[in-house]
């Protein structure tokens, strides 16, 4: 099962400060915008993203079509046929992808401790 790039994306309080602290550890910031409260940010092969007001708890995540520069891949398994598949396997779905539809798409899960996973397809 491909799900693509890996992050974890935090729930922060003060996005400038957090911003500045993950810089200090070496993270870069790869993209987002600090005006619309997140940033994604890149140490190497790690990602996080930093979002302010938006989540409740962090979330590990996923996005199929994309690597870990967020570059699209060539290929890529799409979000509705993950769903599909998990789905099969009895895996309880908190939100979910329209599988009539096209392009992006997400849904989200948790996994047995309750921990939010989000499966994010922008492309």
């Amino acid at each position: 099962m491909k799900l693509g790039a890996f992050s974890i994306s935090l729930s922060v309080k003060d996005l400038e400060r957090s911003k500045a602290f993950y810089e200090d550890l070496g993270f870069e910031v790869l993209g987002g915008d600090m005006a619309h409260n997140y940033l994604i940010m890149k140490n190497e092969n790690s990602i996080i993203g930093l979002f302010q007001g938006m989540f409740d708890k962090n979330i590990l995540t996923f996005n199929p079509g994309w690597n870990e520069n967020a570059e699209n891949l060539e290929s890529y398994t799409d979000i509705r046929d993950l769903q599909r598949e998990l789905k099969a396997k009895g895996v309880t779905m908190v939100t979910e992808a329209d599988e009539s539809s096209e392009g992006p798409a997400s849904f989200t899960m948790e996994d047995p401790d309750g921990n939010p996973i989000l499966v994010d397809q922008h492309r």
